[in-house]
């Protein structure tokens, strides 16, 4: 075999040794997820495989480029130290692919989609982003990282050595052919001869969407989404922008209308308690487990229980502008996250300042995770209580204040005899997040996440239960509406289907207080966290129609919606139907009943949402 054949079989090598190395991620992930592993079955699960070597291919080819520039310089300069700078800039490669390995395994349980940039927006808030697993949990997984890179980095170091012999010294007249051969790297990095470079929907091939989020490869998904954001164009448009807009609005005037009383006051005082990552799933008055939020339970009965809510996105970030905002959350980012936009959002705060009330916001952690302390301040509030005001003891290992001791300062703050009337006040709530910290008895145990996940609401409903029983003590409560919604639905409990099928959407919203004069009912209507600040402020006679995209929660039309996004996709629903769109595939995943009309309104309201937010 000559020198040329010889350095061209070490090519193939390193590259086939990167190929192999995805595949035995890919391996890893499902095995990792076992149990939606083996709904999918042997067949399908062999099809990832199948469909997703296209992108390992990809990433594969875009690693080998430096090293087979290096291999190119064998042909003047010793094998050894050709060996030695391949190695170089491999083994430090993998344990930062490792890594990314080891976070896009964790995060696909709480984000439901394979690791992107989305990641970069939580790196300057270092602690913040690690709040979401435990110390132990973070131990482990850097001794698993480390372990494992170090696995993988013999298993390349034994092969290179094996075939460093190729790496014999040769005539300069190979260098036109190596050079060829790196140019042909981009045959795999755009896979093949398409004038359209590969994408993830190339390897979109199931029904299952388990199945096509295993097939993408991880780290080329993270690349791709990093190389490719968008700044000023729209990705979502299916209309001319007057035809999505006409579509909205056909049925959106009457939408806008209520006619349900069911305030006594003109201007009660109003509390609104965001509770953190609260499913429907576990909350019994709602059909779900009936043990978890005994005292939520309670409330549904005492005051008005709204049983078709829904939070329009999956993160905190999402679902505070959508609630003081009345904001539809982006797809892949968060506007709060991006001042220049965000100030210029309208905020509820704000408004129920001008109609006379006194303002404040209270978070038990850190204000400055997602520049929500930055978003806050455009609301003109009198007074925000963030994580500084308690001290470090009474915090859980990661967040911030354990419930208990963040609502014991905020009923301590509302029963001040000089208290100003009638106030708005919002507290958002945080131990319920992961890790499910908190000093107190862990009803369902620690045996599993799920079990954590429902000790931890709760825990956080026996504090929101005490809060609300120190309320009705209170001189004001006779002229108080209290609001109970979370900020965002969860995947736990685990739910059957389709992972961001409406039923991970759908939350808890609770009306309580002496400020109602109906009780004890339910609300059937189909609204969401965008239209709450348009109905409060319709109900105490301020200006509503700057919460363009909300609607009146208690209108009586038959032509009611929601509409709720995730990471590239989004649903649509109503009592007649649901329509599910995923923008990888660029297919429906859910279309149920009559869902017709809600293919179009989601496309119509994802465009023009999301052109509304490039043009703040």
């Amino acid at each position: 075999m000559n020198n040329l054949k010889k350095r061209f079989l070490f090519n193939i090598t390193y590259y086939l040794l990167w190929v192999i190395y995805f595949l035995f991620a890919r391996f890893l992930f499902l095995s990792y997820y076992f149990d939606k592993t083996a709904e999918l079955g042997f067949t399908t699960s062999f099809k990832t495989f199948f469909y997703g070597i296209q992108l390992d291919f990809s990433f594969a080819a875009y690693l080998a480029a430096i090293p087979f520039l290096i291999i190119l310089f064998s042909i003047w300069i010793p094998k050894k130290t050709v060996l030695n700078l391949i190695k170089g800039y491999t083994f430090p490669i993998i344990f930062i692919i490792n890594l990314f390995m080891l976070v896009d395994i964790v995060l696909y349980k709480s984000w439901g989609v394979r690791i992107d940039s989305t990641l970069l927006n939580y790196i300057n808030t270092p602690k913040i982003m690690m709040a979401s697993v435990s110390t132990l949990q973070l131990i482990g997984g850097i001794l698993i990282w480390i372990l494992l890179s170090l696995t993988v980095t013999y298993f390349f170091n034994k092969v290179l050595n094996k075939v460093s012999n190729l790496l014999n010294k040769g005539s300069f007249l190979e260098t036109p052919i190596f050079l060829l051969l790196i140019g042909s790297l981009i045959i795999p990095i755009r896979g093949g001869f398409a004038n359209i470079p590969i994408n993830q929907s190339n390897v979109y091939f199931s029904t299952k969407m388990f199945a096509n989020h295993a097939a993408i490869n991880f780290i080329w998904n993270f690349a791709n989404t990093l190389t490719h954001k968008i700044d000023d164009k729209n990705p979502y448009v299916h209309y001319k922008s007057d035809i999505a807009k006409s579509i909205i609005n056909q049925t959106r005037s009457e939408l806008l209308v209520g006619t349900d009383s069911i305030l006594k006051t003109k201007k009660p005082n109003v509390i609104l308690l965001i509770w953190e990552s609260l499913s429907a799933k576990a909350v019994g008055a709602l059909g779900g487990e009936p043990d978890v939020t005994s005292n939520l339970n309670r409330f549904a009965k005492e005051g008005i229980l709204f049983t078709n809510f829904y939070g329009n996105g999956d993160r905190t970030d999402k679902g505070v502008p959508a609630i003081l905002s009345g904001y539809y959350p982006q797809p892949t980012t968060s506007i709060m996250k991006m001042p220049h936009k965000s100030k210029s959002l309208p905020m509820l705060t704000k408004e129920m300042k001008n109609l006379g009330y006194n303002t404040g916001f209270y978070y038990g952690g850190d204000s400055n995770f997602g520049n929500m302390i930055t978003y806050l301040r455009n609301g003109d509030i009198d007074k925000i209580v963030d994580g500084k005001e308690f001290d470090k003891e009474n915090w859980n290992s990661k967040w911030g204040a354990h419930d208990h001791i963040f609502l014991d300062r905020f009923i301590k703050d509302l029963s001040k005899p000089n208290i100003k009337q009638p106030f708005f006040q919002v507290a958002l709530t945080l131990t319920s997040h992961e890790p499910y910290e908190f000093p107190d008895t862990y009803k369902f145990g620690k045996n599993s996440e799920a079990n954590l996940y429902r000790s931890a609401q709760a825990y956080t409903d026996k504090a929101i239960g005490k809060f609300i029983e120190e309320a009705k003590k209170q001189p004001w409560w006779d002229n108080t509406l209290v609001v109970i919604m979370a900020d965002h639905g969860h995947p736990l409990p685990v739910h059957k289907g389709y992972f961001n099928s409406p039923i991970r959407f759908k939350i808890p919203m609770v009306w309580i207080g002496g400020a109602l004069i109906k009780t004890g009912i339910t609300i059937d209507n189909y609204s969401a966290q965008s239209d709450f600040a348009y109905t409060l402020t319709d109900m105490l006679g301020g200006d509503s129609k700057q919460f363009e995209f909300g609607k009146h929660i208690f209108n009586t039309s038959n032509n009611q919606y929601v509409h709720y996004v995730f990471n590239k996709g989004f649903g649509t629903i109503s009592k007649n139907g649901a329509f599910v769109y995923d923008y990888v595939s660029n297919k429906p995943v859910i279309q149920k009943g009559n869902y017709q009309r809600l293919d179009s309104l989601g496309k119509a309201i994802s465009q023009n949402a999301y052109q509304n937010f490039l043009d703040k």
